[in-house]
C-alpha cells in the first residue's frame, strides 16, 4: 500500500502554530488541513481564533467552516474528511500539512482507530452522568480503574471516562491509544511546538483580551439570538460557554473573561499532557528561539 507522507504541526492553544504552519506551507508547496475541533463551525470565528483570509497568505486551508454550530461532528467525521483531503492534496503533488491542537483528531491520523466498536447507549450514558452528579468524578474513575487499571485517561476528563465505560459495556474491552496499530496508509512526521509555561500563559491571556476587544461578546450574542445555546456541542467550547453564563447572570463580564483565561490555560496543560504520549513526536521549544529555526527544522 502506498503511504501518503504528511506533516503534523501540533501544540497547545496560543503557542503560535498558525504563523509557523503558513511559512512551512509556503516553503514546501503545501496545503493545510485544520485539526481544530472548533474551527469547523461556521459563524464561530473570534472565539476560536480562526485564521482569516489575509492571514492565510494564499495557502489553501481545508476543514474550516464546514458545519453549522447546531450540527454534530465527531472524530470519525474528521478522519473521513481529513483522509479525503490528504489523498487529494497528495495526488496534486503538494504536501498535506495538518495543523491543530485537538489530540483526538490527530490520533485518527496516527492510529487505526476502530469507530464501529461501540454505539452510543444514551440510557447508560445518562446513568453514568447521574452517578457523577450524585457521587462525584472519583466514583466514575474508580469504576474505570476496575476494568482498566493502567488507563491513561485523566480523572478530570469526565467525558472520556464515561466514553471508556460505554465502550467497555458494549465490547467488553478497553483499547488505549498507545496500544493501537499505526495507520498503514499514512507516513506522518509529528512536530509539537511548545513555550515555557509563563510565556505560553501570557500569550493565552493576551489572546483572550484581544478576542473580547474584537467582539467575542457580540459574536456569542448573535449565535444566542439565533437559538444556539449550551444545548449544542459547539457552544460548550471555551469562550462561548463562559459568555453564555454571563448572559444568563451566572457571572459578571469580568468573571466570565477570567474564566475563559483560566479554562484556556487548563486546556493548554491538558494538550501538552496528551502530546507527551507520542514517543515519535519532535518537540520544539520556541520560547527563546526564532520561528525561522523551527520552520527550517520542520522543512
Amino acid at each position: 500500500m502506498k503511504k501518503n507522507k504528511i506533516i503534523i504541526i501540533a501544540g497547545p492553544t496560543g503557542v503560535g502554530k498558525t504563523d509557523i504552519s503558513i511559512s512551512v506551507a509556503q516553503k514546501l508547496d503545501g496545503e493545510i488541513i485544520s485539526a481544530d475541533s472548533m474551527q469547523i463551525y461556521r459563524g464561530m470565528d473570534i472565539g476560536t481564533a480562526k485564521i482569516t483570509r489575509q492571514e492565510m497568505k494564499g495557502i489553501v486551508h481545508h476543514l474550516i467552516d464546514i458545519v453549522s454550530p447546531v450540527e454534530k461532528f465527531t472524530a470519525y467525521d474528521f478522519k473521513e474528511l481529513s483522509t479525503k483531503a490528504i489523498n487529494d492534496i497528495a495526488a496534486r503533488g503538494k504536501v498535506p500539512i495538518i495543523v491543530g491542537g485537538t489530540g483526538l483528531y490527530i490520533n485518527t491520523l496516527l492510529y487505526d482507530m476502530d469507530f464501529n466498536n461501540a454505539n452510543v447507549d444514551e440510557e447508560y450514558r445518562m446513568e453514568l452522568k447521574t452517578k457523577c452528579e450524585q457521587y462525584g468524578e472519583d466514583h466514575l474513575y474508580r469504576m474505570l480503574l476496575e476494568i482498566d487499571p493502567d488507563t491513561k485517561i485523566e480523572k478530570e476528563n469526565v467525558k472520556r471516562v464515561i466514553r471508556a465505560l460505554e465502550i467497555h459495556r458494549a465490547t467488553g474491552s478497553i483499547r488505549d491509544f498507545d496500544k493501537m496499530m499505526p495507520r498503514e496508509d499514512i507516513d506522518a512526521e509529528l512536530f509539537v511546538l511548545h513555550r515555557e509555561r509563563a510565556a505560553l500563559y501570557d500569550n493565552i491571556n493576551r489572546r483572550v483580551d484581544k478576542m473580547i476587544e474584537s467582539g467575542l461578546i457580540d459574536e456569542v450574542q448573535s449565535l444566542y439570538d439565533n437559538g444556539i445555546d449550551e444545548r449544542y456541542q459547539s457552544m460548550k467550547a471555551i469562550g462561548y460557554y463562559q459568555i453564555l453564563q454571563y448572559f444568563q447572570g451566572v457571572w459578571t463580564k469580568e468573571q466570565a473573561v477570567d474564566r475563559i483565561k483560566q479554562e484556556s490555560r487548563r486546556y493548554a496543560k491538558r494538550q501538552i499532557t496528551w502530546f507527551k504520549r507520542y514517543k515519535t513526536a519532535q518537540w520544539f521549544d520556541i520560547t527563546n528561539s526564532s520561528e525561522e529555526e523551527a520552520i527550517d527544522k520542520i522543512k
